[in-house]
């Protein structure tokens, strides 16, 4: 009785991904970004602390960029490098760059979102675009692309920064827990359901920003200046999503297990202050991955029902993998099709063990 009982919850859990994959997940990969129409002036702001290596390679890729007016704003947050010093030149030469410097936050302010909220403060534009001082955008056409998110009337436009293909496993499964946590906050803001995005790629406006009052409702909470703005953002304002090659930026990815977990423990931190309904989207999808394979491994151990468990499996890995694959060549990123099961069942356990950590221990860091 009791196999039979958990072929029953297995079977549900593979109808709640197929439900995920189909109706969600499947749109997306056949979505195509708008053409832009206009040319709107666009600030680029960048926070950054102690980030000088990586500002001589981002500064001179964001001043190239092929567009007709735009500002780049960087805002040195407390740097004690030789940020000043480089800055200071870019500034020289460049009339559209300009610099805000930060030499202390006040206590009870969270560190990055004082220096956003300054850049926005110092942006000229209405119009603005967001990323780190450790990404790249991925062509010159950048700032236009993700532009073109606006067309529809939204104040918001979600968009996707991968992470640099390296060698290891490590590397693998940053890459593929970053693509399929964007499957689904893409996924969703396509449907209406927006719930999040990643400073590393993401504008709004200057209205937007104001009319949500900023970082207010989470200023004191490490991590969330853009998840938990977006959360907020979307009760009164349009979300879109800007998905091409040309409009994605990419990062450096963490090299060690440790550095990659402090990261990901700080993003799901935040995630425990998302909405009620958006928890339970994004809950649903995880818990049926997580006891999918909880009750594949248990059955397995019980030697029971094997026809039908190869079966439901089969269903499974047949339906859902290749829609995940579909959406992964639509936003021209490479997955290891030998890999994917290790790698898909690497990403849920990894999920459930770091949302235990930040439950048992809420201390989050920021630089």
């Amino acid at each position: 009785m009791i196999p039979l009982i958990l072929l029953a919850v297995l079977a549900f859990c593979v109808l709640v991904q197929l439900y995920y994959a189909l109706f969600y997940f499947l749109p997306l990969s056949r979505y195509t970004d708008p053409e832009p129409d206009t040319q709107r002036p666009v600030s680029v702001i960048v926070a950054a602390h102690n980030e000088q290596d990586n500002l001589f390679e981002l500064l001179p890729m964001l001043l190239d960029q092929q567009y007709p007016e735009f500002e780049v704003i960087l805002v040195n947050d407390r740097s004690d490098d030789d940020t000043e010093f480089y800055v200071y030149e870019l500034e020289r030469q460049f009339p559209n760059f300009r610099v805000v410097t930060i030499k202390k936050t006040p206590e009870y302010l969270n560190p990055k979102k004082y220096a956003l909220a300054l850049g926005i403060r110092a942006a000229r534009y209405e119009h603005m675009l967001f990323t780190d001082a450790d990404c790249r955008p991925c062509s010159e056409h950048w700032i236009e692309k993700m532009q073109s998110g606006y067309q529809a009337g939204a104040d918001l436009v979600i968009g996707y920064s991968p992470y640099k293909k390296l060698s290891g496993f490590l590397n693998h499964l940053i890459r593929y827990e970053t693509l399929l946590t964007a499957i689904q906050y893409l996924s969703h803001a396509n449907k209406g359901h927006a719930y999040m995005g990643v400073g590393r790629n993401l504008s709004y406006t200057k209205s937007c920003f104001f009319r949500n009052k900023g970082f207010a409702s989470h200023i004191k909470t490490t991590g969330g200046d853009d998840d938990l703005f977006v959360r907020d953002a979307v009760n009164n304002s349009k979300a879109s999503i800007v998905i091409s090659k040309e409009g994605q930026t990419i990062s450096i990815p963490k090299k060690t297990f440790r550095e990659w977990l402090i990261q990901k423990r700080r993003h799901m931190a935040a995630g425990r202050q998302y909405n009620a309904a958006d928890k339970g989207r994004i809950g649903t999808f995880i818990s049926s991955n997580i006891l999918f394979y909880t009750l594949v491994i248990i059955l397995l151990v019980l030697n029971s029902h094997l026809t039908i468990l190869a079966a439901l499996i089969g269903i499974r890995y047949l339906i859902v993998f290749p829609i995940y694959v579909s959406v992964a060549r639509r936003l021209d990123e490479e997955v290891s099709l030998p890999l994917l099961p290790l790698l898909d069942i690497a990403y849920f356990f990894s999920y459930l063990l770091l949302g235990v950590s930040v439950v048992l221990n809420k201390r989050i860091r920021w630089k």
